[in-house]
């Protein structure tokens, strides 16, 4: 596994204001950066590269849409030293819009997690009373109903940050880098709802 993407307990930030398009920051429980991402603005094909440092000489994942602005879209995700396909994370479409729902699937397209937000009670309250003021959870669940790990939303209303704890590594774990890129789909693309 790529150096860097190892930390399975992590807290991602998207930055307040950056120009030209988002940035994300991941820190380890130390609170060094783990992975630095800056999206780039007005692209109507979905693609982000994950980079180890700020300066973005280390780039660790890629991320790729299949397919241009759809809302059930699939993003394609590859480890950037190796150019291996690690997995992808499909976007659950108009479900999602009342409650952010994301299938998380293996390099051979097998369903191994869905992430989910929270509840769908506390998704419409979010979506229509309350906005920023109610911090998402989000669950990620294997098929056979374990648990596999969890994102956490801070209170702030300016700044969204994500506590995550995807459990220990070993069997039945979701590949650390397929979780850090799903943790970066959350930022960039629910991220734009907020």
């Amino acid at each position: 596994m790529s150096t860097g993407l190892t930390h399975r307990v992590f807290t991602a930030r998207r930055s307040f204001f950056s120009f030209l398009g988002p940035e994300f920051r991941f820190f380890a429980p130390d609170g060094s950066l783990a992975l630095f991402v800056k999206q780039k603005a007005f692209k109507l094909k979905e693609e982000i590269t994950a980079f180890r440092d700020e300066g973005r000489s280390q780039p660790m994942l890629r991320i790729q849409a299949r397919s241009i602005l759809d809302v059930r879209a699939t993003y394609d995700v590859t480890d950037a030293t190796t150019g291996e396909r690690i997995g992808s994370c499909k976007r659950q479409g108009f479900a999602s819009l009342v409650r952010d729902t994301w299938e998380i699937k293996s390099a051979d397209d097998t369903v191994i997690g869905t992430l989910a937000e929270d509840s769908l009670m506390l998704a419409l309250v979010r979506r229509f009373l309350l906005k920023a003021w109610l911090p998402q959870g989000f669950t990620l669940t294997a098929p056979d109903g374990r648990k596999l790990g969890k994102l956490q939303q801070r209170f702030n209303p300016f700044v969204i940050v994500y506590d995550a704890d995807f459990g220990p590594e070993g069997e039945g774990a979701v590949d650390t880098r397929l979780a850090t890129a799903a943790t970066v789909l959350l930022l960039a693309i629910e991220g734009r709802q907020g």
